[in-house]
Parts: structure tokens; C-alpha cells; sequence
């Protein structure tokens, strides 16, 4: 019995060592007979460079990037300096090629090459961050006119499949100073149409331009437009303007580029930030009002000329397929009329606070899952007389309270009690005559203790946004003074 076992794994071992020669001389004869076939055939090299003379990112780069690692398999013995990348997903595990990896290919009888090269602008190979990548392409001269278009246009949509399959959101941003490229994270924002508040009838506005927008490519080329939309969402702080910015980048499954200005050192650096972006992106722009009413830092030299470019220039007709979105905290601007203008904002967004029913009634029904209460009457009663909150002030009661809806919604009544006033300036009433509305199975807590936490919940967030907006007040003097000083010190020595 035991030579017997003996016997069973030495033939195991024999026919395992006979299939990883055997797979090891057919992998170094594949290499020896490519080599012999190259002596006899003459190759055109084509070169893919990852960024254009512009600077802005080669998209076929990226797809032959993609289309190339789509090949890659464990399996495969021809291939070898693999790397292994986690995904976005915690189970995704894919291949990627090592720069120096020859990655071969066939296409209508047809073998290719692709190779991955490093080189300085100068021409010096390198392999430092600094240096610019490009993928050469190498075909034999007598494949070239039979299959190299159609290798190409292969390539294409093979890749358009994969990226469709795997289409992740990026938020970019403009991190560095003086340094005009975008560094990027996965764009996660849950928000949708679905749970923005806001009326109905304007929600489903937004909703159709912008599905007509994603089919108007032909309109706008025969009305010789660039096919761009721009969006003016104008409001209180804390009424949804960026939760509706993530909704539209769901909607449309585009790409977010968000523009700090105090980031950006001159009109130059916008334009290179602009040029960057890819089709297919929104582009947004907050506190716009915060650029125009005198309240940038004196290391901000975008000027306003700079600014209207940017928005509608010769620049901004560099890329197509493009969604710009800027916010401001109140639509007046001043004598700053010319931004308002059709053509730089083709919509304009109001985003109120909270003073209406219809609106209160929708963030009780995506917060507290309540379609109708009891309360609702007395919550009408006091909108009706004027007063409003923030969503941002209600949504966080609601969270606060989001074990009991009638806890949530006396704590709101309470707080719009607190805050509200008449339209003639009195003072909000107190509950109808109806009674405290307190309910049987809350009869056990105190009524003044839902009201000073409510009061004490609207009381402490504003507080603490005060102390914000103070901290940001004296950090822009201290900007300010400090270049002032600097100013003054050339000065002097001029």
C-alpha cells in the first residue's frame, strides 16, 4: 500500500515537471520565432503620447490604457512583470502592465505590439514623475492599410463597453497653487433627484433639460453653438445647492470638476484648469458672489475679464459635452449684471429656505418616511405666518430625532417658533388651541425639554456657523493686511 502511494505521486510529480517544461519551452520558442519573423517583414511604429502639445489629456491614450489591461490574464505564459492592483470595489483584483511590458496582440490574422515608454520633453528617456508617457504601436507595413483603421475603431469600442461597465464618478480638484492639474478621488455623494427637495414641478424641469441636453449634439452644431449648458443655483446657505449639484452629476453620470478660486493665481491658470477637463464633466464653481463683491484675497489675481472668459471666452469653446454650474449665496450681485447675462447662465435656480409647506412636507417624507401626521396643520399654520428655516436647520432636527417623527416635528414647530416672525415683524403665534398636540405615547416627557433642545439645536448651529464665518472674516484681513505689507515692502525697495 505504501509503494503504491510512492508510485502515484512520483508520476504526479513527473506530469506536473513535464506540462511546466513543456509550457516553458513553448514560451521561449513562441519568443525565438517572433524574433526569426522579424528579420523578414519590415514594421511602421506609431506613437500615442498621454498629453498633446496643450497639455490636455490624449483620450485615445487612455483607452488603449484600458483596452491593453482588458487583455492581461494569470493564465496567459507569454506574459510576465504583471502588477496587481485592488479596484474600486473591496473584491476587484486587476492586471496592469509594467512599463517596460511588450503586450502582443491579433486582429483579422493581423499581430501587433504595444510597448510603454517614458520620456523627458527634451527627448531623454526617464522615468520620473516629471517625465510624459506614450504607447507605441508597432504593425507590419503590408497590415497597416488592410487592418489599422479598423484596429483602431476596434479599440474604440471595446473600450467604450468597458468603461460603461465600470463607470465611476470622479470628483477632481485643484489641490496646489500655482500648479494647474487635478488630482481626482471617487465621487460617492448619494444624493439624487429622488431625495432633493425641492417643488415638484421644477425638480421635473431641471430633470427634462438636462435628459434633452444629453441628445442635443446635432441641434447644437447646426445652430453652430458649443454643446455646453450653464447653471446659476442662487439661495440661502444650506438650502441644497450642492447636494443638487451631486444629484445633476448622477443624473448625467458625468465627472465633477470643482474650482477653488483661492487656489487659482491668474486668468493663465484658469484657462490651463479649464483646458484640462475632459467632455463629459461638470464643472463647478461655488460662492461665486464671494469672487465679485470684493471678498478675495489679495494672492487671487483672476480679474474680472479673466472671469468672463472662463465662463463663455474663446477658451471655454475648447471642449464639448460640458455642464458648468456656479452658486451664489443671493442672486444680487451688484452692478455685476454682466455675468447674468443669456449665453454665460442659460438657467436660473432659486434654492429658498424652507418656508413653505410643500417643501416642509418633502423633507418629512425623505427624512422621517411621514406622508401625513397629525401635526402637519399646526406646522402649515406657523409657515403661513411667515417663518422659515434652512434645510440644512430641519434636516439636522429630523436626523436628530428620527426615532420619533412627533418628537421631530414638535422640536421643528418649536424652532420655527423661535425663529420666526409675522410678515408684519411680530412675532410668531404659539399653537393653535387644539392643545400641545402631544401624543399618548409621549405623555411621559417633559414639553419644555423638546423645546430647549430644538431651540438650543437652531441656536448652537448658528453659532457655531458664526464663529465660521468670523474665523474666515479675519483670515481674509490677515490676507489681506499681510499683502498690503508685502506690497509696501517692494515698494520701498523699488
Amino acid at each position: 500500500m505504501m509503494f503504491l502511494g510512492l508510485f502515484f505521486a512520483i508520476v504526479s510529480s513527473l506530469i506536473i515537471l513535464r506540462f511546466l517544461l513543456k509550457t516553458s519551452i513553448l514560451a521561449i520558442f513562441s519568443k525565438w520565432w517572433r524574433c526569426f519573423e522579424d528579420w523578414f517583414h519590415v514594421y511602421q511604429s506609431y506613437k500615442i503620447p498621454q498629453y498633446n502639445e496643450y497639455y490636455q489629456e490624449n483620450q485615445l491614450y487612455r483607452k488603449v490604457s484600458v483596452y491593453l489591461n482588458s487583455l492581461a490574464s494569470l493564465d496567459d505564459p507569454h506574459l510576465t512583470n504583471l502588477n496587481l492592483l485592488s479596484g474600486s470595489k473591496p473584491s476587484e483584483i486587476f492586471l496592469h502592465f509594467d512599463s517596460k511590458q511588450i503586450v502582443y496582440d491579433k486582429f483579422f490574422s493581423a499581430r501587433v505590439s504595444w510597448t510603454n515608454e517614458s520620456e523627458r520633453d527634451d527627448g531623454g528617456s526617464c522615468s520620473s514623475s516629471s517625465s510624459t508617457r506614450s504607447y507605441v504601436l508597432k504593425i507590419r507595413r503590408n497590415d497597416k492599410r488592410r487592418v489599422l483603421r479598423q484596429y483602431l475603431q476596434h479599440i474604440l469600442s471595446v473600450t467604450d463597453e468597458i468603461e460603461q461597465r465600470k463607470k465611476e464618478t470622479r470628483l477632481y480638484m485643484n489641490l496646489e497653487r500655482g500648479n494647474a492639474r487635478w488630482r481626482s478621488i471617487p465621487f460617492t455623494h448619494p444624493a439624487s433627484f429622488d431625495t432633493v427637495v425641492m417643488d415638484d414641478d421644477l425638480k421635473n424641469k431641471v430633470r427634462s433639460d438636462l435628459e434633452q441636453f444629453l441628445k442635443s449634439k446635432q441641434y447644437y452644431h447646426r445652430l453652430g453653438r458649443v454643446w455646453k449648458r450653464s447653471y446659476l443655483l442662487y439661495g440661502p446657505s444650506g438650502t441644497g445647492k450642492t447636494s443638487f449639484v451631486a444629484a445633476m452629476s448622477r443624473l448625467l453620470c458625468y465627472d465633477v470638476y470643482d474650482i477653488d478660486m483661492s487656489k487659482v493665481s491668474d486668468d493663465s491658470e484658469l484657462k490651463t484648469l479649464l483646458l484640462q477637463t475632459t467632455s463629459k464633466s461638470l464643472i463647478v464653481i461655488e460662492d461665486l458672489d464671494r469672487f465679485f463683491d470684493g471678498k478675495r484675497t489679495s494672492a487671487t489675481a483672476v480679474s474680472m475679464s479673466g472671469m468672463l472668459n472662463f465662463m463663455d471666452g474663446v477658451v471655454s469653446c475648447c471642449g464639448e459635452e460640458c455642464v458648468m454650474v456656479f452658486t451664489i449665496n443671493g442672486k444680487d450681485l451688484g452692478d455685476r449684471t454682466a455675468i447674468m447675462r443669456p449665453g454665460r447662465i442659460d438657467v436660473h435656480i432659486e434654492f429658498p429656505s424652507c418656508n413653505c409647506f410643500s417643501a416642509f412636507k418633502s423633507l418629512a417624507s425623505t427624512y422621517l418616511g411621514v406622508k401625513d401626521h397629525k401635526l402637519f396643520p399646526q406646522v402649515e399654520e406657523i409657515f403661513q405666518t411667515g417663518a422659515s428655516l434652512s434645510h440644512a436647520e430641519i434636516g439636522e432636527i429630523m436626523i436628530s430625532n428620527r426615532n420619533s417623527p412627533t418628537r421631530a416635528l414638535k422640536s421643528v414647530i418649536t424652532a420655527l417658533q423661535a425663529n420666526g416672525t409675522t410678515n408684519d415683524g411680530t412675532a410668531v403665534p404659539g399653537l393653535s388651541g387644539s392643545g400641545s398636540g402631544r401624543s399618548g405615547d409621549e405623555a411621559g416627557e417633559p414639553a419644555g425639554v423638546i423645546c430647549r433642545e430644538s431651540v438650543h439645536t437652531v441656536r448652537e448651529f448658528r453659532k457655531l456657523y458664526g464663529l465660521l464665518k468670523m474665523g474666515s472674516r479675519r483670515k481674509e484681513s490677515l490676507d489681506l493686511s499681510s499683502g498690503e505689507k508685502e506690497g509696501s515692502r517692494h515698494g520701498h525697495d523699488v
